[in-house]
């Protein structure tokens, strides 16, 4: 009797070493799967808590007594010292000379021009 092993039994062998392997590989992905569709389902959550923007905002300067610009609410350009405003009080700061945002509009939003 010899000490090697057949042929046959190194195939076998090495078939049930790729299985474990694959097995592993596909559990490993599987985790992977499920992460990613808790980290959807979390972003998912979160934009729907998320309130909605102010319609209209005003930009303060750095003493936030000084108003600086009017936007809409979803403007990109409204910096970060911004608060929430009424639409009477966005057209009453039209009226009294704030300018209004070259990007967003709101002059026109509001229906003011001038």
């Amino acid at each position: 009797m010899s000490d090697t092993p057949s042929p046959l039994e190194l195939l076998r062998f090495a078939r049930r070493v790729v299985a474990q392997q694959a097995a592993a590989s596909l559990a490993q992905i599987d985790g992977w799967i499920a992460t990613e569709e808790r980290r959807e389902a979390e972003r998912l959550r979160g934009e729907e808590a998320r309130p909605e923007p102010p319609k209209w905002v005003v930009e303060q300067g750095l003493n936030r007594d000084n108003v600086v610009a009017v936007h809409q609410g979803r403007c990109w350009d409204a910096g970060k010292r911004r608060r929430p405003v009424t639409r009477d009080q966005a057209v009453e700061a039209l009226r009294q000379q704030v300018p209004a945002c070259t990007h967003c509009r709101p002059d026109t939003a509001l229906g003011i021009l001038e």
